[in-house]
């Protein structure tokens, strides 16, 4: 599978925001010493931090890929193997 290096970043961050979006806007309960909402808040504003630094990653590395090349050849010595990695952007 050829995907961004970001997607992983982004799937985060969203689930992040909607964990937070949920806590903030939909959770009625009360408790003593800290608040849901704030706490919901909190997470909405990370998830959406991370979501746009994910978008940056995937637009930064995702033109960029590794081309391997690898040869395996039989002589009478043994069996010889070469291995070529080279970086190319598409």
């Amino acid at each position: 599978m050829n995907r961004p290096f970001g997607t992983g970043i982004i799937v985060f961050g969203i689930v992040l925001a909607a964990a937070g979006a949920i806590m903030k806007y939909a959770v009625t309960a009360s408790t003593t010493g800290f608040s849901i909402p704030e706490v919901g808040l909190i997470l909405l504003i990370v998830g959406v931090v991370t979501l746009l630094l994910g978008i940056v990653v995937s637009l930064a590395s995702g033109r960029r890929h590794t081309v391997t090349t690898e040869q395996i050849q039989n002589t009478p010595a043994g069996t010889v193997r070469s291995v070529d990695s080279k970086d190319n952007l598409a």
